[in-house]
């Protein structure tokens, strides 16, 4: 599948950047790394499928999420460090298990290779129950949203995806085939090589997310056992938002 990319920075000697986010995100997202990373390097920022302005498709496995990966490493020259947060992150490692020849250099965000238990079926369920007829105003949405869900932060992140210029407004999720999918997306696929990625990787975890913690960090040493773990302090599941310059200048460190 051809994502929707687009680019910062300029292109160098060195290979680009790849920014994957995570579930209910988009590359718009990550602007902030995209802006630090990019100083010296071309920064490529895609919008994952059945998220943002990339095209919808029934199949949301990581294998798929993975490949629609290498097409854009493949367009712009071969080979790249990526950089994924969650879903994101998943997709990258999947990417350098099965297509190790496509990445230099690899940092995951706050999650681990590895099937967690809980489930994001409720943010779907908000969304869906929320009557967007005759949306005009942001203002509106988010307070229709709150009827449905708190957290101030997660509706504001969740509303960029709410597209109001539709007629009628629509999210730009495809939230049927997200809910199908659940099980996979917080899950980790069966059969992928254990250690096949020899390249360095960091694995970026927050001080006050449990996503990293016990059994993932010995997932982490499984399948990349050369891993780095750093923990940044005061961030949570969302180290970047967090922690924005912290987190952008470890990615900077690592990847130079």
């Amino acid at each position: 599948m051809k994502l929707n990319a687009f680019t910062t920075g300029t292109a160098t000697d060195l290979p680009p950047v790849l920014l994957a986010h995570g579930l209910f995100g988009s590359g718009r997202n990550l602007n902030g790394l995209a802006r630090r990373l990019a100083t010296d390097r071309l920064v490529v920022s895609v919008d994952m499928r059945n998220h943002g302005d990339s095209p919808h498709d029934p199949d949301h496995s990581y294998s798929a999420m993975a490949a629609d990966l290498a097409q854009v490493i493949e367009a712009y020259g071969g080979l790249a460090d990526v950089a994924g947060h969650s879903m994101g992150g998943k997709a990258a490692m999947t990417l350098a298990l099965t297509r190790p020849e496509l990445v230099r250099r690899l940092a995951v965000l706050d999650i681990a290779p590895f099937g967690y238990d809980h489930s994001q079926m409720f943010y779907i369920d908000a969304m869906q129950a929320v009557d967007l007829a005759g949306l005009t105003l942001r203002s509106e949405a988010d307070r229709r949203l709150a009827e449905h869900m708190g957290e101030p932060g997660v509706r504001a992140f969740l509303l960029q995806s709410l597209d109001l210029k539709s007629d009628p407004p629509r999210w730009k999720f495809n939230l049927p085939v997200l809910r199908a999918q659940m099980d996979n997306i917080v899950g980790w696929p069966e059969g992928l090589p254990v250690a096949a990625f020899t390249g360095p990787a960091l694995f970026l975890a927050g001080v006050t997310s449990d996503y990293c913690a016990g059994a993932g960090i010995e997932a982490i040493r499984r399948w990349f056992p050369q891993a780095e773990i750093r923990w940044i302090d005061g961030a949570g599941h969302w180290l970047h938002a967090d922690q924005p310059e912290q987190v952008a200048d470890q990615l900077a460190g690592f990847f130079a």
